[in-house]
């Protein structure tokens, strides 16, 4: 399970016109399933993710939590941070899991967040998507579950 999370001090996503999701200061975590993931990776990067510190503190040092600062989180499912571009000019998804498995798994994430208190507004699974941000730093963070275990 790969995570681009992005600190942003606001994000929206719309889907045909009408804005499904939106927060303020959180993160913009643009979330991709591989046909290996399970709920093992689902806990692990929800976990991970809600601990980074990477907000200031009275000091402007980074050193908050998504949860200090009371911040949202907004989850955009994204298949393509699996695309496989060392070959030719089209990128190959075959790693990228099937929508059968990663549906669950991303409806599993989404529940593990909003579980541990952190609100969590979504994008639509499947759906084509307009993401607009704000990044705020910025500060923006790869984090691949299978490269932290």
């Amino acid at each position: 399970m790969r995570a681009v999370v992005q600190r942003v001090s606001s994000a929206s996503v719309t889907v045909d016109e009408q804005i499904v999701g939106q927060i303020e200061k959180g993160f913009v975590v643009l979330l991709g399933i591989t046909g290996s993931d399970t709920e093992a990776d689902v806990n692990f990067l929800a976990n991970k993710i809600i601990g980074l510190r990477v907000f200031e503190d009275a000091d402007e040092k980074m050193n908050c939590s998504i949860v200090d600062v009371g911040g949202s989180l907004l989850v955009i499912s994204q298949f393509t941070l699996f695309g496989d571009c060392r070959k030719g000019r089209r990128p190959s998804f075959n790693e990228a899991a099937r929508p059968e498995k990663a549906k669950p798994l991303y409806e599993s994430f989404v529940s593990e967040l909003r579980a541990q208190g952190v609100p969590t507004e979504t994008g639509t699974f499947q759906a084509h998507m307009d993401v607009a941000l704000v990044n705020d730093g910025p500060v923006t963070l790869l984090l691949d579950s299978q490269k932290l275990f």
